[in-house]
This record gives structure tokens, sequence and C-alpha cells, in this order.
């Protein structure tokens, strides 16, 4: 790796954890510059400005993040599992589509959970694994696809209906894991 390609990924490591902790307005390059061992003038030559950083860092986590938990339109209890445990084990991915929601809009066309051209090839599998399996009439893959996701994320801390997991009936990972797995197998 280059020393140019090492200082990048330094300033994407810290410029990630500034976005989940603060959303886009209100982190400071300069902290990200200092976290990151780099000259703050780097950040603007790689990255052009502080939202072309956020963008970075959203496309490495999100864009190519959520397409490493392969999708299985015909398992999807065991898909909204997966997902549970890759939130779990990167709690910033699900924090930093909380702050593009917020502060980006929530126009479908910017958010990552309806992303292209990987929604579209969702959908399209579900549609046809609806049809090979000549499932009854049920939800259309564009409403069934959100509710999974939304069941995967139920134990996220961004999650404003979740229970902390001090004080929630099903604080134990495994058993969220499997609540999860059920709750879309009952869905389906």
């Amino acid at each position: 790796m280059s020393r140019a390609e090492a200082t990048k990924a330094r300033i994407l490591r810290a410029a990630t954890e500034e976005f989940a902790a603060y959303g886009i307005a209100g982190a400071r390059v300069d902290r990200i510059a200092k976290a990151a061992s780099a000259n703050k003038n780097l950040i603007y030559v790689y990255f052009c400005n502080k939202d072309g950083l956020f963008d970075a860092v959203f496309e490495a986590h999100l864009g190519r993040g959520l397409d490493a938990v392969p999708f299985t339109p015909d398992d999807l209890p065991d898909y909204a599992a997966r997902l549970f445990d890759f939130f779990q084990e990167r709690p910033e991915v699900l924090r930093l589509a909380t702050w593009h929601r917020l502060e980006r809009g929530t126009a479908a066309e910017r958010d990552p959970a309806v992303a292209e051209p990987s929604r579209n090839a969702k959908l399209a599998s579900l549609e046809a694994v609806q049809k090979d399996r000549g499932d009854a009439p049920g939800f259309a893959p564009a409403t069934l696809l959100t509710l999974v996701l939304a069941i995967a994320s139920a134990w996220s801390p961004t999650n404003a209906t979740s229970m902390p997991a001090t004080t929630a009936a099903t604080s134990d990972p495994a058993e969220c894991r499997r609540a999860i797995a059920e709750a879309v197998r009952r869905l389906l």
C-alpha cells in the first residue's frame, strides 16, 4: 500500500467514527484530521469537501457493505439473521444510514436501503422466487424487502422503538437473531 493509500485509509477510518457519532453537520474536519494523523488539507485534496468525505464513507459502509451480506431471496429468514449479525458487528453502518436519512432527506434515490442497482436486483430475484413457488398473493417484493430490513435492524441502537439491551426481554444477541429469523418466517 502506498503512503497516499495508507493516509486515505486512516482518514476514512477516522471519518467513519466521526460521522457515525456526530452526523454530517456535527462532524469536524479538524477532528478527523487529528484522529487520522493527517494534514487537514489532504482531506480536501482526496475528497474535495466534508460532503465528499461523507459520501466516500457512506459508500464504503453501506454501498459495498450491505452487499457483503449475500442476498438469499429463497431464504429470507436466514438473510435477515445474517443482516442482524452484520449490524451487530458494524454498528456504525446503521448510524451512518440514520444520519444520511436525517441530514439528506428521505428521497428514495438518496436512501441507502433503496440504492440502485442492488435494490432492483433484489426485487427482481424476490419476484422470481415468488413466481417459482407459486406463492399466494402476499406482500409485493418492495414491501417485503422493506419489512425484512426493518426486522433485521430491530435491535439497533438507532431504532427509536427498540428497548435498551439491559432492559429488553430479549437482550441476548442469539435470542434476538432467532426472533428475527422467526419473525421473517411468520411474515412469509
